[in-house]
């Protein structure tokens, strides 16, 4: 992976990470790495074009943006193992792989997102060697954004992120691989359930 991919990977996990009151601080370094990286690629455009929509909003908007988009719709949702599997219970066993991958190559979670947060597995393929376990991860992220994208509205800000994620650093998913994600993935049955459940 060339210099100015990795870079796009760590702007693009930026970008899908919730917007603290800091973001446009962060948004003029990335507008920095990028003249530092990829001034005078095709991509350089693209993401300048990217990063517009982002500017009509004041951070407590875009906040609310993020979490209507993001956590609130689970199509579009940041995580790829619930993209994969839906509610499966054999989630929990591909997020202990997952994190076994990252382990495997050097590398420990910071935070307390789960191992399948799509922005902190693009930091991961920025900063980890190539490898066998990487290109597979590449291919399941490809098909995991190209259905958060399907569900997307092209007016979201966070589209066009993904669309240049999607022209220069994913491969397009096949057919097949979008409806596995569609088709064979398993939903919540709620309708088993006898009666709101209620904690206290």
């Amino acid at each position: 992976m060339e210099q100015q991919d990795r870079a796009l990977l760590v702007i693009a996990s930026r970008l899908l990470t919730y917007p603290e009151d800091d973001f446009f601080d962060q948004a003029r370094d990335i507008t920095e790495c990028m003249e530092e990286t990829m001034m005078g690629l095709p991509m350089f455009k693209e993401l300048e074009k990217a990063l517009k929509p982002f500017y009509k909003y004041r951070v407590p908007e875009l906040q609310q943006v993020y979490v209507a988009t993001f956590d609130l719709k689970a199509k579009q949702g940041l995580y790829l193992t619930a993209h994969e599997l839906g509610d499966s219970n054999k989630r929990g066993a591909a997020l202990i792989k997952l994190q076994k991958i990252i382990n495997k190559a050097g590398f420990e979670r910071v935070d307390d997102e789960l191992a399948d947060y799509m922005p902190m597995l693009f930091e991961f393929l920025a900063t980890a060697p190539d490898s066998p376990d990487n290109e597979r991860l590449i291919k399941r992220l490809a098909a995991a954004i190209q259905r958060i994208m399907n569900h997307m509205p092209e007016e979201s800000p966070y589209y066009p992120v993904l669309a240049v994620l999607m022209t220069f650093i994913f491969p397009q998913p096949t057919k097949e691989e979008i409806e596995k994600l569609e088709f064979e993935r398993e939903e919540a049955d709620l309708e088993e359930l006898p009666y709101p459940i209620m904690y206290h």
